[in-house]
């Protein structure tokens, strides 16, 4: 199959994938685009939001139609590597056996990961980065495609493990969970108080979605797009050339150079999703805000002025 048969066939399957989710999912379009950007871009998301907003069943829902292993690790004080890791045991023979640990799947739920401490979190952060686990001195390959969703708890502060910036730069995207409306609240409501379940079709084989990982990395990318995107990331950097006032004024930090490789890797991805063969720059503004969202530190003049992330971006874009 040619790229550009390929990019018709992904648009398909994209919106019968989208069809599918929202048999169990109601409304978080916006929520569901990202997470999917990110698992055909090859990212992992971090996803902010109150208790109780779905965020389990989405990660299911979409794992289930994309025909992958999902597995969930609900992060506690008390929770070592070893546990999500796994670890070597002696079986009945006296012989040393890896048992595996939940990390070993292709979707993992990573439920309040700042409830854990930092040695716990960097185990999972390195596998993945490296989509393998060295136990014991020995490397054990993660299956691929290898998505980490993370997920944080933005009201309960109190016995928390914030991430660390180098370690939230890991994650592709962040993205906010915001409450339903009204009528979709209402949805919610009857869907989940009535004795009728739903059946979800895998639509996916594990093998398709890496095939079309590469396919959206060969999609060609005009050098204005790429400068525009490197252009916008330097612009939240306070000292920076191209640094605005109002970024030296609330910003302490700005992104790094894998938020514009984020961002030309989202924009390929966003386009695809469109049936466009190159993205272009409405394709970066419309991944902007989740890619740098995470990476850019305000100063307390900015939070005594409620001035938000998302302000700052707006600005910049």
């Amino acid at each position: 199959m040619s790229d550009v048969a390929a990019i018709h066939n992904l648009v398909q399957k994209h919106a019968e994938l989208k069809s599918e989710i929202a048999k169990i999912i109601v409304g978080q379009e916006k929520v569901i685009d990202q997470l999917l950007l990110c698992v055909f871009s090859g990212g992992h998301a971090l996803l902010v939001g109150v208790p109780g907003l779905a965020k389990t069943l989405m990660v299911n829902t979409i794992s289930e139609a994309l025909g992958l292993h999902f597995k969930r690790i609900q992060f506690t004080p008390d929770l070592m590597p070893s546990d999500i890791l796994g670890s070597e045991i002696l079986d009945e023979n006296r012989q040393f056996k890896f048992v595996k640990g939940p990390v070993f799947s292709n979707i993992i739920l990573a439920d309040e990961i700042n409830r854990t401490p930092p040695k716990t979190q960097a185990a999972l952060l390195e596998a993945m980065q490296e989509r393998s686990v060295t136990i014991a001195g020995i490397n054990h390959k993660l299956d691929l495609p290898y998505f980490v969703l993370a997920t944080q708890n933005p009201i309960e502060q109190e016995g928390t493990y914030p991430l660390p910036e180098a370690q939230l730069d890991r994650f592709m995207f962040a993205v906010k969970l915001e409450y339903p409306s009204f009528e979709e609240e209402v949805q919610v409501v009857k869907r989940t108080t009535s004795d009728v379940s739903q059946k979800i079709n895998p639509l996916f084989t594990a093998q398709e979605i890496i095939g079309f990982q590469h396919l959206i990395r060969r999609i060609p990318v005009a050098d204005n797009v790429v400068e525009y995107a490197v252009t916008l990331v330097s612009k939240t950097r306070p000292d920076s050339n191209l640094a605005t006032d109002f970024v030296k004024n609330y910003l302490d930090w700005g992104a790094g150079p894998r938020a514009s490789q984020n961002l030309i890797l989202a924009a390929k991805a966003h386009a695809a999703f469109n049936g466009k063969f190159s993205p272009d720059i409405e394709d970066v503004i419309a991944v902007a805000t989740s890619v740098l969202r995470h990476r850019i530190i305000k100063n307390y003049k900015a939070d005594a002025e409620g001035i938000t992330e998302e302000m700052i971006i707006a600005k910049l874009v």
